[in-house]
């Protein structure tokens, strides 16, 4: 594969260099794709919905980037790794009621990093998988279970 490629592979997978955080490289890469989300939420207004279509559109991207990235360094699942943090951040969002004010953006980044940390059954299996789909797989799991949490706390109104 050409250096480009391997340059490609690599911004993604460590999502334009949160990854490269010397601390808590998952925790920058979520708010890394936060950020973004709130960007393109301000000027586009995708709502929840949105953003769990696009975090699903992308999984096959992320999943060859992360594989790549891991393969290039002979490493299971490298912590520079965070294209699986972006995407499970952006499947949480996806179980917003809406994404107005501030409460759903907290909610869903302290959600999902405290699904991905955890990783509760069967999310931990996912991490098996073979070479990016683990990588990534994991944490969309974890990101299922903040949408979920998001509905039950918008059907709770505290969100």
């Amino acid at each position: 594969m050409s250096s480009l490629t391997t340059r490609l592979a690599t911004l993604l997978a460590t999502w334009f260099g949160c990854g490269l955080a010397p601390a808590a490289p998952g925790t920058v890469g979520s708010l890394g794709g936060l950020a973004v989300a709130l960007f393109v939420e301000h000027h586009h207004h995708w709502g929840p919905l949105g953003w769990g279509a696009f975090a699903l559109a992308m999984t096959p991207l992320g999943i060859w980037a992360a594989g790549r990235y891991a393969s290039d360094r002979g490493l299971k699942d490298p912590g520079a790794v965070v294209v699986d943090e972006v995407l499970g951040q952006w499947l949480t969002l996806a179980g917003a009621a809406q994404l107005g004010g501030w409460k759903p953006w907290v909610a869903a980044f302290v959600l999902f990093r405290a699904f991905d940390i955890a990783k509760p059954f069967p999310v931990r299996k996912l991490e098996s998988l073979p070479g990016g789909t683990g990588i990534v797989l994991d944490d969309l799991g974890a990101g299922l279970y903040g949408a979920v949490v998001m509905v039950l706390l918008a059907r709770a109104g505290v969100i």
